[in-house]
């Protein structure tokens, strides 16, 4: 697998799709820091870091809306890949849907969101989109 990350974020996606209520994701630090980032904006409904062996798992509950039964996430784009890494500095941070989404920033001190990141004055690799 060359994109572990652009691998969480189809994972995701396809369990939303078939309406799915936990989905299993292998896990990495990045990939539970990205995890931690969607619980606490309200994206997911729970998680839970599974210790296995060799490979530790991720178990992700997603968030539906009860009435309607759409999920709390709309999209997750990758936005920097292997191929082409894409760099903002705090000045020039990304605005999701005009504030509305989320995009998840890998900075020298930590992954965290646009917002929290241009708080901190401090630029990085931007990961994804999330609305």
């Amino acid at each position: 697998m060359t994109d572990p990350i652009a691998d969480y974020l189809t994972r995701l996606r396809n369990a939303i799709r078939a309406n799915h209520r936990v989905v299993e994701i292998p896990a990495s630090n990045l990939k539970k820091n990205i995890t931690k980032i969607l619980f606490e904006k309200g994206y997911i409904l729970n998680y839970k870091f599974v210790e296995d062996g060799l490979q530790d798992i991720i178990k992700v509950a997603l968030k539906y809306d009860p009435a309607t039964k759409k999920s709390a996430i709309k999209c997750l784009k990758r936005v920097s890949r292997p191929g082409l890494r894409k760099y903002s500095g705090y000045k020039d941070m990304p605005r999701v849907i005009n504030g509305l989404g989320i995009a998840i920033v890998s900075t020298s001190k930590g992954v965290m969101t646009d917002k929290e990141a241009t708080k901190e004055k401090v630029g990085g690799e931007v990961l994804c989109y999330v609305y």
